[in-house]
């Protein structure tokens, strides 16, 4: 039987353990599939790694959202947790943006949002005219994916084993 991801409100170290162990481990997987020429799907693993990592490191972060992210949250029609916690364990794409702007790091603020872009392009993928996607050559793709991998590497490799 296969243990799935520990949830904050059970425990807190080892959910965010977890979380960084996935975060490493999807830079991983991006960088192999960039290797590999599979560019939309590196965009997308990439991605992953930024909203695993922003969601280890909130867990830092838990009383300064907890101001932001007020009530409780039901699931499972039995489960009522604490909203930041719920946020926490599920990460939504679309509060990324708005949970690294309350952390207040301008570096991960910067990388959020070239994952937010990667994110983006693994559906729309390329268009020359730049209307539907951010990008419009597989260099500016690239160069992106791997300053998102260098990040996470960056932040983790001391951490991770």
């Amino acid at each position: 039987m296969t243990e799935g991801l520990v949830k904050p409100w059970v425990d807190v170290k080892k959910y965010q353990a977890d979380r960084f162990r996935e975060a490493l481990y999807e830079a991983d997987l991006a960088e192999r599939f960039l290797n590999d020429g599979l560019i939309r799907n590196s965009a997308g693993k990439a991605y992953r790694a930024v909203k695993a990592y922003v969601a280890s490191i909130s867990v830092d972060y838990r009383d300064l959202l907890s101001k932001y992210y007020l009530g409780e949250r039901k699931f499972l029609l039995i489960k009522v947790v604490e909203k930041v916690d719920w946020i926490i364990a599920i990460m939504p794409s679309n509060k990324l943006r708005e949970i690294v702007t309350i952390i207040g790091d301008k570096e991960l603020r910067f990388i959020t949002e070239i994952a937010l872009d990667l994110h983006e392009f693994q559906y729309n993928g390329f268009d020359k005219d730049v209307e539907i996607s951010r990008y419009s050559k597989e260099e500016f793709v690239k160069k992106d994916i791997m300053l998102v991998i260098e990040f996470i590497k960056s932040k983790l490799s001391n951490l991770v084993t």
